[in-house]
């Protein structure tokens, strides 16, 4: 096995590493709650407001 080999083996192994070591991020989920009525608060006039959410998980 040459050299340059062994280093990228090595570099990757230890990239394996730090990521095995990373902490998880835990989020704190709401209970559900099943008897409530759905919300509506549509008026019928205008259309519902949306929107997009980007979550960067790599960054």
């Amino acid at each position: 096995m040459e050299p340059l080999e062994t280093f990228i083996i090595d570099e990757q192994r230890k990239r394996d590493r730090r990521r095995e070591e990373r902490p998880a991020v835990q989020l704190p989920l709401p209970e559900p709650e099943l008897d409530r009525p759905p919300k509506r608060t549509d008026t019928g006039d205008e259309p519902p407001k949306r929107g997009v959410v980007v979550i960067d998980l790599l960054g």
